[in-house]
C-alpha cells in the first residue's frame, strides 16, 4: 500500500469513487470536466489543501501500475480556539466498494490522523451525510465522537 498526495493522473480514480459509493467505476469512463480541472489545480498550490490517496500496486501484463483504493482531502485550518493549533478537516473519505471490510478506510484514516498530528494539529474533526450511518458506525469505532450538529446552506451560482 502507498499513501501519497494525488496526482493529476489519478483525478479520474478519484472521481470514480466519489461519484458512487455502492459499486466500482472504471476511471476511464469518468469524464473530468473543466470543474473537475479547476478544482484539482486550487487543492494542488494551496498549501492548506491535500488530495491523498492509498494505492495498491498491480502488475498487469508485465508492467507495474497503481490502482487508487481509497482518496480523501484533507484541509487545515487556523483558528484562535485550541491555543492557536490547527484543526485538520477530512471530507470526501472513500474506499473502492469491492475493497471494503479489508480494513483499508481505517488505515486510510490512521495514517491522515498521523499526518495531521505531524503538522501539529489540535484536532480532526469531519462531516458526514445523515443518510452514511454504517460511515457514522465506522468513525465511531475510530475514536470519533458526535459532537456537533451540522448545517449547510446551498449558495445558488
Amino acid at each position: 500500500m502507498i499513501f501519497r498526495e494525488a496526482t493529476r493522473r489519478d483525478l479520474p480514480a478519484v472521481l470514480a469513487l466519489l461519484a458512487d459509493e455502492d459499486q466500482v467505476l472504471d476511471p476511464a469512463s469518468i469524464v473530468v470536466g473543466a470543474e473537475h480541472e479547476r478544482a484539482f489545480a486550487a487543492i494542488e498550490k494551496d498549501a492548506r489543501n491535500e488530495m491523498l490517496v492509498l494505492t495498491d500496486a498491480v502488475d498487469s501484463a508485465g508492467e507495474s501500475d497503481e490502482v487508487v483504493l481509497g482518496c480523501l482531502q484533507l484541509t487545515y485550518i487556523p483558528g484562535l480556539g485550541q491555543s492557536g493549533q490547527e484543526r485538520a478537516l477530512v471530507e470526501a473519505v472513500r474506499v473502492r466498494a469491492d475493497r471494503r471490510g479489508e480494513g483499508l478506510g481505517a488505515e486510510l484514516m490512521r495514517l491522515a490522523v498521523e499526518r495531521a498530528r505531524g503538522r501539529g494539529c489540535g484536532l480532526v474533526q469531519l462531516t458526514s451525510s445523515k443518510r452514511r450511518t454504517a460511515a457514522h458506525r465506522f468513525y465511531e469505532r475510530l475514536g470519533f465522537a458526535r459532537s456537533h450538529e451540522g448545517f449547510k446552506l446551498h449558495l445558488e451560482p
